[in-house]
């Protein structure tokens, strides 16, 4: 692959990816490494990275990487538990009260994330990351007719796990 392509499709797609493994695995460390490894696996031209849209591409690996990372759910609890200030999604410096709080939204939101199968999670999170059905089936391994049945059944699995008074969250 050539330098200038590489350079442009990292640009372009890096910030996203390491975004949406992040959500996805609940740790920036492992959500790093996976897009890491999805990028290097992109240069070395493994798999169909010239077959399909590399954003779409490059999304199918890093989702597989962390899903077959097999330590994700253990460390992340570890980490959440143990370090909350190595939690990701950083945020500048808040008062004792509003950490307190913003830990506990967090906790109560991954914790009905991680209710959800691992189709679920990964078709949710990628529909907000902006992929279209198509792409999420590819992802996931289903049709591309059946994912607006997964999500809606996603969104709902999620809605019954959340607090009904937004003000909780």
């Amino acid at each position: 692959m050539n330098v200038a392509r590489f350079t442009r499709l990292f640009e372009d797609h890096h910030a996203s990816l390491f975004r949406y493994l992040t959500r996805l695995s609940g740790d920036s460390d492992v959500a790093a490494d996976a897009a890491q490894e999805a990028f290097v696996r992109m240069i070395e031209g493994h798999g169909r990275a010239g077959a399909i849209e590399p954003r779409a591409w490059l999304f199918t690996v890093g989702t597989r990487l962390v899903l077959e990372g097999g330590r994700t759910v253990t460390r992340r609890a570890r980490l959440l538990d143990v370090a909350p200030d190595r939690a990701p999604l950083g945020e500048a410096p808040m008062d004792a009260h509003a950490r307190v709080e913003r830990e506990e939204r967090r906790r109560v939101v991954s914790t009905a994330l991680a209710a959800l199968s691992d189709k679920e999670r990964t078709a949710l999170l990628m529909q907000q990351e902006g992929f279209a059905h198509r792409e999420i089936a590819d992802t996931v391994g289903t049709t591309t007719g059946s994912v607006g049945t997964l999500l809606a059944r996603a969104l709902e699995k999620l809605a019954a796990a959340l607090p009904l008074d937004a003000d909780q969250l």
